[in-house]
């Protein structure tokens, strides 16, 4: 049960400086447009620092010799994931299918995670490590595919800078100089840079994730309070339960640091660049937004919930 209230509070904490952005926002303290001018600042600069940081300071191929192995078992959970999108987004109006389906697929692959495994595991590195190397393609795979949801006329140009993301140069630079056995320690003036850069990665991006969810929410339009309803039930219970029951059944072949790794994964709610990659494949980006907001409302209670059960089979 602790750790149900430790994630409890990690989620709530998250959620609580997001509706600081939200207020930020919305009362004008700052211009709506600044969180344009954040969004580069906290994903292109904070996080890759936060990232080469930690993987410089606690990463060496003997201590972690399964690395490795992370970005299949990213490959393995996005097939998964797939097919689960696939066969639910059936269930929502034939109109705004697609849209159902690409705010279910592409999740918060990073941020919640991070905030998540830091709170509960707040000494042990490797965590957060895993889910670093579990991440490495993600970017560019959003980046690459997310306009295969939508039947587009115009052809959409793959933007190279984005696939080739700040987030995986500073992961595989990390890579390089840990594997060439380079011993740099906290006293190291780039790495006393790189850390208090990257530690103001979480409260950023969540005030700008507030920020954006306020700017797109108050252009909200029809409210589609059914299909949210279903949004949630989907993505927010089912799609980690069936998760965790396929967990369960590979509980002999993966170790739980991958296991909840994959299980916060699975239960976290959709990644907030998918209103802008929406519509920029002309998608309703109203109703995104919609789903957004819901699924990460009831993440307060699922995501708990959902660790709380793993735990009753995986020991960590």
């Amino acid at each position: 049960m602790d750790l149900f209230i430790t994630t409890f509070e990690s989620v709530a904490v998250l959620l609580g400086i997001g509706i600081l952005g939200f207020y930020i926002i919305k009362k004008q303290i700052l211009p709506a447009n600044i969180i344009g001018v954040l969004s580069p600042l906290a994903l292109e600069i904070a996080l890759p620092a936060l990232i080469f940081t930690r993987i410089v300071l606690n990463f060496t191929p003997e201590k972690y010799p399964d690395w490795w192995h992370l970005p299949f078992w990213w490959a393995f959970f996005t097939i998964i994931a797939f097919g689960l999108t696939i066969c639910f987004m059936f269930l929502s109006k034939k109109h705004l299918r697609r849209e159902f389906a690409i705010t279910l697929f592409f999740q918060n692959a990073i941020f919640f995670p991070l905030a998540i495994l830091a709170s509960i595991f707040p000494n042990d590195p490797s965590y957060l490590l895993y889910l670093f190397f579990f991440t490495i393609f993600y970017a560019p795979f959003i980046f690459s595919t997310y306009f295969l949801f939508f039947k587009t006329k115009e052809k959409i140009k793959i933007n190279w800078r984005r696939i080739l993301h700040p987030v995986l140069l500073a992961t595989i630079i990390a890579l390089i100089i840990s594997s060439f056995g380079l011993t740099i320690t906290e006293d190291n003036i780039i790495i006393r840079i790189s850390t208090l850069i990257g530690a103001m990665t979480i409260p950023l991006l969540f005030i700008i994730l507030g920020g954006n969810i306020y700017n797109d929410f108050k252009e909200k339009g029809k409210l589609h309070l059914i299909e949210i309803v279903k949004f949630v039930i989907i993505k927010n219970f089912l799609f980690p339960l069936i998760f965790l029951g396929i967990l369960i059944y590979l509980k002999d072949f993966i170790s739980p640091t991958i296991a909840i790794i994959l299980i916060i994964q699975s239960a976290v709610p959709p990644i907030t660049a998918v209103p802008i990659l929406t519509q920029r494949a002309g998608g309703n980006r109203n109703i995104v937004n919609q789903f957004i907001v819901g699924s990460f409302t009831a993440s307060l209670v699922s995501i708990p919930l959902i660790i709380y059960l793993f735990t009753q089979f995986f020991k960590l």
